[in-house]
């Protein structure tokens, strides 16, 4: 998707962008490569040119932290597909208080696709032991974790980094029309929890999270199990919702010639 966004220069926007695919501009190559463009100065090409350039070799490099600065929050999902193999899901747990209120994280859940990581409060969850994990990603996946997880994190944990495209289905749900949080979206979407974490919600987690200090293992491996649910969740739906915002700007139209 994100070769055929343009929505990414200033000056154009959404419906601007579609022009563009009417015409039969559909990806950065046919940008460049029109000698002019209708609504657009040949001063204004020049310069759409060049950073389209830079986008393209960027896009080649693999360099996501490009595009993180690069694009609005809110476009990041256009990154996905494309760095679909580096992406992360991440889900955090808490005491259920605000860190100005001696909040802490108890567990950062971890999953990309093939391995679910916990780090733990205590144990392995350090601000060394997070940014060495999201080193390895190009991309970032929360529910609502622009606006709780990442900023929690930050206020928990000096020198942690989030410099790579953040792909937040709660903002993402909301721009298709859906209704809910992640637990209400995952029983519309078909997806079923473990049957020992059914029914389990934030508070629950808190309790676990009391019981474990208390010297329940058990406790602290239902939490684990809990917080894994809402991590693995995240990469199915990433991957419906990315098909559902793709639709929804009717490229896939222009690119089977459905219109003139």
């Amino acid at each position: 998707m994100i070769k055929h966004t343009f929505c990414i220069l200033d000056g154009i926007g959404e419906k601007s962008e579609r022009r563009l695919w009417r015409d039969g501009i559909l990806t950065w190559e046919d940008f460049t490569g029109a000698v002019d463009l209708p609504g657009i100065s040949s001063e204004r090409k020049t310069l759409y040119d060049q950073i389209l350039t830079r986008d393209d070799q960027e896009l080649l490099a693999q360099n996501a932290g490009y595009f993180s600065s690069r694009m609005k929050r809110r476009e990041h999902w256009r990154l996905f597909d494309t760095f679909r193999d580096g992406t992360v899901c991440l889900d955090i747990e808490t005491n259920g208080f605000q860190p100005h209120f001696g909040g802490v994280v108890t567990v950062v859940g971890l999953y990309d696709g093939c391995e679910y990581k916990a780090l733990v409060r205590g144990d392995n969850l350090t601000a060394e032991n997070l940014n060495r994990e999201l080193s390895r990603y190009k991309c970032l996946i929360t529910f609502y974790g622009a606006s709780f997880d990442v900023p929690f994190i930050l206020r928990s944990f000096s020198g942690v980094r989030f410099d790579i495209p953040h792909f937040d289905l709660c903002f993402a749900a909301k721009r298709l029309g859906l209704e809910g949080g992640l637990k209400k979206l995952e029983q519309s979407l078909g997806i079923v929890r473990e049957e020992s974490v059914q029914g389990l919600d934030g508070y629950d987690a808190v309790k676990l999270w009391e019981a474990y200090r208390r010297g329940s293992q058990e406790a602290l491996e239902r939490l684990i199990t809990y917080n894994r649910e809402d991590t693995v969740n995240l990469m199915r739906i990433a991957s419906i919702f990315y098909e559902k915002l793709r639709q929804s700007t009717g490229i896939e139209e222009y690119l089977s010639g459905g219109i003139a």
